[in-house]
């Protein structure tokens, strides 16, 4: 998915974090038991912004590792990036779930030991073994970040509160509504179906028969006239309502709260029928030249101090429970802000992406893939 996400460890916290046995990872070689020294250099494949000054010099300083990355614009970029030439010319890459388990399936990515990470036990549950960075119990993937996607609207526009995700499939909203341009978005509607039309028998939005993707569709294509743009970027979405040329859409809260502290009037909900969301992961390239530094930022990056930072830098919400309380000491009710004081359930609600895959889950083979949807995708927007 094409990302723009727009932001601050003692020093002693930072080395002892980044405190291992002097064994090490080798290149190549089977799930690593501990973390040595590092080789000096880590490259890296992420969302623009990932590698920021604020906490990567903090981390190069602490464990003399120089980071190098480079940024992607889509999930297909990474994937690409990641598997062309073979693979090894990356360390890690921070996958989204609609990226992750085709870099699982394709061999692009290794089983990674979340005993080394000292952060992990402080994951909330639902990001500890998440299906998108974890088959058949194997870790593949440290979680980060995530965030749901929500229903954003005018509040000058809709005088009543939107509830359902109907809004954005309602003929009264023509020439109003803007929605992600990306074939992941097939999963919102699938959800949607899940739940107003129960007799599809849709039970996960990211495994559809041919026949729950043709239904999926089908709304979709009646919803195409009905649409101002499918954005590409936040700050496209961003701009229309700003103009007012869209007034009701599905975003993020990277858009609703820069819209808020625009004074743009909106507000943002997740509808009746649930919402999908992101996370993103730290994966690390089977080929990986650079493994013991690679470790060595998957333990630095999941610290809260490092949590905190990223998120309120981009309004996302961290994994680590404990980086509420920082949060809240960099920028006060940036933990409420971000939702990263909610229950367990609200984090279980989330459907999260994960790439489309004939594997059903249940022993059948019938399910769409993400080629399936790309083409779908293309029939939908003409």
């Amino acid at each position: 998915m094409k990302r723009i996400r727009f932001v601050h460890v003692t020093f002693a916290a930072l080395v002892a974090a980044l405190a291992v046995p002097a064994a090490g990872v080798s290149k190549g070689s089977a799930v690593p038991s501990s973390v040595g020294q590092g080789e000096g250099k880590l490259t890296m494949v992420v969302w623009e912004g990932y590698a920021e000054k604020q906490w990567v010099a903090p981390f190069e300083k602490a464990s003399g590792c120089k980071v190098s990355a480079k940024y992607a614009g889509s999930s297909n970029d990474m994937f690409n990036l990641m598997t062309s030439g073979g693979g090894g010319q990356y360390d890690v890459v921070s996958a989204s779930g609609d990226a992750s388990l085709r870099l699982i399936y394709a061999g692009a990515v290794a089983e990674v030991n979340v005993k080394l990470i000292p952060a992990y036990k402080d994951f909330y549950k639902a990001f500890q073994s998440p299906p998108h960075n974890t088959v058949d119990g194997k870790h593949y993937g440290i979680s980060i970040q995530f965030g749901p996607n929500v229903l954003m609207y005018n509040t000058k526009s809709f005088k009543k509160k939107p509830t359902s995700w109907s809004a954005i499939y309602a003929p009264a909203n023509k020439g109003k509504i803007t929605i992600p341009d990306n074939p992941i978005q097939i999963a919102d509607a699938a959800l949607y179906l899940s739940k107003t039309k129960p007799a599809l028998g849709i039970k996960d939005p990211y495994e559809l028969t041919k026949a729950q993707l043709a239904a999926v569709v089908t709304l979709l294509k009646a919803q195409r006239p009905l649409i101002k743009k499918y954005w590409g970027l936040a700050s496209d979405q961003i701009d229309l309502f700003k103009n007012g040329g869209s007034t009701i859409g599905a975003s993020w809260p990277y858009q609703v709260n820069t819209l808020a502290a625009d004074k743009v009037p909106v507000a943002a909900l997740i509808p009746k029928e649930g919402a999908t969301g992101w996370a993103d992961s730290y994966m690390l390239s089977t080929k990986a030249q650079h493994p013991n530094c690679a470790y060595r930022w998957m333990q630095y990056i999941t610290q809260p101090k490092p949590q905190a930072q990223q998120a309120i830098y981009f309004g996302e919400t961290p994994v680590n429970k404990k980086a509420c309380k920082v949060m809240d000491s960099l920028s006060k009710g940036s933990c409420a802000q971000y939702s990263a004081n909610k229950p367990e359930a609200y984090y279980r609600s989330i459907k999260f992406w994960k790439t489309p895959v004939a594997d059903c889950g249940n022993g059948q083979k019938n399910c769409t893939d993400l080629r399936a949807w790309t083409t779908a995708w293309t029939q939908v927007k003409g």
